[in-house]
């Protein structure tokens, strides 16, 4: 596996994981749809919104240091139910076992990087910083305070950063890139953020098919009631992450919109043209389609189960 370290999330966690078969990873850039996922897949394991436990507590970030990695691993091995795992790591950083199912969750970058910079404000860094000594490494530092930019300059930041690992264009890429790459495996499947609006009923059955669970038509349909933004919105404290560590200013705003194109009114036109001639750099064709709008543009036929 290639290694990712950063300050608040570390793939080498994954060493030692028992995999059991039918496990779920759940694996997207932050703010591309993750915790959507998270809860579309909990909404088919448990059949219905009644969840054991708030789903940040079920669906652990395995990556994530805010606990020792020894807690994360005996979390999941006392589970008795379908586990589900979240990670921001790209596949190459992942574990690939046959029995295990993966989702990768896609959303347009721009929208993805509009969404982290409202959810960058909501977030109290105190008490996320707190959290990371539970897994303190020799020589760690406190994390530096967030520059005071101008949301214009924070877009330049996410276009042009070069930082690997890093959240920006050049990574969001990559870690698409390692899906794109490997969708035609079996247990290997594509999903979008601009597909669940478009069509959640039917994202939620082509899920389940990959997961190997059944539900018909009119369940899928009931199911996707529940993934409702508003309906989400009102049960926060039980579908956000991390709710229940106190490391959001309101709980309630990670789940701000829901919406896709909101960087029309936030990207300026040179900006624009460098985000489009770095995408065509790091990306071929027919995966910039996919990131920019879902299976709509690319055929499903390459799109896995």
């Amino acid at each position: 596996m290639r290694r990712y370290t950063e300050p608040d999330a570390d793939n080498a966690r994954w060493e030692g994981f028992e995999f059991r078969d039918g496990d779920a990873v759940i694996a997207a850039p932050s703010k591309s749809g993750t915790t959507w996922t998270q809860l579309l897949v909990a909404l088919l394991v448990f059949d219905g919104p009644n969840f054991p436990e708030p789903i940040g507590k079920i669906s652990l970030w395995m990556d994530q240091r805010t606990r020792p990695v020894e807690e994360a691993h005996a979390t999941f091995a006392a589970q008795e139910h379908r586990r589900f795992i979240k990670t921001h790591t790209p596949l190459d950083g992942v574990p690939i076992v046959d029995e295990v199912r993966y989702l990768c969750v896609g959303r347009d970058p721009r929208d993805a990087a509009i969404s982290m910079l409202h959810h960058a404000d909501n977030m109290d860094r105190i008490a996320f910083a707190r959290l990371l000594t539970a897994d303190a490494r020799p020589g760690d530092e406190p994390p530096k305070p967030r520059p005071d930019l101008t949301f214009e300059e924070r877009i330049d930041r996410f276009i042009d950063g070069d930082d690997f690992p890093g959240w920006n264009l050049r990574f969001l890429a990559h870690h698409y890139m390692t899906f794109w790459e490997q969708r035609g495996r079996e247990n290997v499947a594509l999903f979008h953020f601009d597909d669940y609006r478009r069509g959640l009923p039917a994202e939620i059955q082509r899920m389940a098919a990959h997961l190997g669970i059944e539900v018909s038509p009119e369940r899928a349909a009931e199911l996707a009631d529940e993934a409702d933004i508003e309906r989400v919105r009102s049960r926060a404290a039980d579908v956000a992450p991390e709710a229940h560590l106190g490391v959001w200013k309101d709980t309630t705003r990670f789940f701000r919109s829901g919406k896709s194109r909101q960087w029309e009114d936030r990207f300026t036109a040179e900006q624009q043209d460098r985000y489009e001639a770095l995408v065509a750099e790091l990306v071929p064709e027919d995966l910039a389609a996919w990131m920019h709008g879902g299976w709509a543009g690319v055929g499903r036929a390459t799109g896995g189960t």
